[in-house]
């Protein structure tokens, strides 16, 4: 069972990482979802999500979701061979937080190597994008 600290992290990296573990037979628990990063101009990677969730229509779909934690496990989805049962369950055994549970505040969370925003000044929130697409703010 691995435990991911995904803050600052580079989404889509992050994605691949995970991905890799899943199919090799790994559990995976991420948190904080809601402070990865998009890396790009606000406006580019906001116009991008935008025509994401723009394709298709309310009745039959495509569904993409409003919510970091969801826009986060969709990616990973997306990455993985899902019409194929190694990697259905696959994902079954990622779980994603937005934050950090409380019955995981004592847990040591691995961070990622690869995936860490050193250099990237422009970028964009999970939180951000879940905002603008939607998401209903506490």
């Amino acid at each position: 069972m691995k435990y991911i600290d995904a803050s600052n992290q580079i989404y889509g990296r992050l994605s691949t990482v995970v991905a890799k573990e899943l199919l090799n037979g790994e559990s995976v628990t991420i948190v904080n979802a809601s402070s990865v990063v998009v890396t790009g101009s606000r406006d580019s990677v906001l116009a991008r999500f935008r025509k994401r969730r723009d394709i298709g229509s309310v009745r039959k779909g495509p569904y993409y979701p409003r919510v970091p934690k969801a826009i986060l496990k969709r990616n990973i989805g997306d990455m993985l061979p899902k019409d194929k049962a190694k990697g259905r369950e696959a994902l079954k055994r990622c779980t994603v937080y937005n934050g950090v549970p409380a019955s995981m505040k004592e847990i040591k969370f691995e961070r990622i190597e690869k995936a860490e925003n050193t250099k990237v000044s422009r970028f964009v929130t999970l939180r951000d994008i879940a905002e603008i697409m939607g998401m209903k703010v506490e």
